[in-house]
């Protein structure tokens, strides 16, 4: 294993990773960074919290907008090449697996950092009533 810190919002996490793969989570984290300041810019975040939720947000917006395309793609191959005998379209091999995963990888992580982030940040209700003197 091999452990990488990368930044994202100008904080560093010190993350694991198979050999090899440092430089492909460096490139993700520098897109998940670069799609934060895209969303910090655009001033729709309240605080950090908020801005990681919209962030985390926006890229499994890209994922599922790709997963439709992706499947979109499959079914417009089916379609053209790849009929069985019996009519039914066989299994396309797809490429890009082990980038999906470790894609669905740091989502779940940056989810999970959010949700520790976002509980120490939670300032307790105070009540409404006025105290009479």
């Amino acid at each position: 294993m091999a452990e990488i810190t990368l930044k994202i919002n100008h904080r560093g996490y010190s993350m694991c990773c198979d050999e090899g793969q440092e430089d492909r989570l460096s490139e993700l984290a520098a897109y998940v960074d670069s799609r934060l300041r895209d969303i910090a810019t655009a001033g729709a975040a309240t605080n950090e919290s908020h801005l990681l939720v919209l962030t985390s947000l926006v890229l499994a917006d890209e994922v599922f907008d790709v997963r439709n395309e992706l499947s979109a793609l499959r079914k417009q191959m089916c379609g053209l090449e790849s009929r069985s005998a019996e009519g039914q379209c066989r299994e396309v091999p797809t490429t890009g697996l082990e980038e999906e995963a470790m894609i669905v990888e740091a989502i779940d992580y940056l989810t999970n950092k959010i949700e520790r982030i976002s509980n120490r940040m939670q300032i307790p209700e105070q009540s409404n009533h006025i105290k009479a003197a």
